[in-house]
């Protein structure tokens, strides 16, 4: 499936790949995930596509957002729009597909494979245009969801087809981490309300 000679490129459809690791209930280590794929290939180039929410003062994405822009990552990121349905709900929009698509159509000349971490069947047409470019195309979602995350057009449009639960061992964060990231976090929000409340 991979070739060391080959020029890779990692498309992550950052809203995607994230319901889905939700979905399996593990976290994404971003580190061991490039690591993954500098060793599959001569990996040229990481993008991680999200909508930002503007109107937040402080959004959890932020902090993974920063890491990822220092730490060999580019992130493409957009402003939601915010708008109301016909029945008068306040609705959200932060759709990045345009932006991936585009990227992926202009990195094609200059790649062998493309892995683009989506279940989003919209992408189809987006496989089958690189494939008529002579690019192969590896797609990373998983079927291990009721329903599956991945629809069924893009998986069978895709050259190759990984379903991440096959990585998880290799890319997910150990569980143990998170009960002392957690801990930490409870520990200096602590540190910090004691310095407010004595007026530091």
């Amino acid at each position: 499936m991979f070739d060391s000679r080959e020029k890779i490129a990692l498309f992550i459809d950052g809203a995607n790949l994230y319901a889905t690791a939700k979905a399996l209930a593990f976290d994404i280590d971003y580190k061991k995930l490039l690591n993954e794929f500098n060793g599959k290939g001569n990996l040229i180039r990481a993008y991680y596509y999200t909508a930002l929410s503007e109107d937040q003062e402080y959004s959890s994405i932020r902090p993974l957002i920063d890491w990822l822009d220092y730490n060999g990552y580019s992130v493409v990121t957009k402003p939601t729009k915010e708008f109301y349905d016909a029945t008068g709900r306040r609705k959200i929009k932060g759709n990045m597909d345009i932006e991936l698509a585009v990227d992926v159509m202009e990195l094609a000349d200059h790649i062998d494979h493309i892995i683009l971490f989506s279940g989003d069947g919209d992408f189809r047409s987006l496989v089958e245009a690189v494939q008529r470019k002579g690019r192969k195309v590896s797609v990373i979602s998983t079927l291990a969801t009721q329903p599956p995350m991945i629809a069924d057009e893009l998986r069978r449009q895709a050259d190759h087809f990984i379903d991440i639960t096959t990585l998880q061992s290799r890319i997910g964060r150990d569980p143990s981490e998170r009960a002392v990231r957690a801990a930490e976090r409870a520990q200096a929000q602590e540190a910090f309300d004691d310095g407010f409340d004595e007026g530091v």
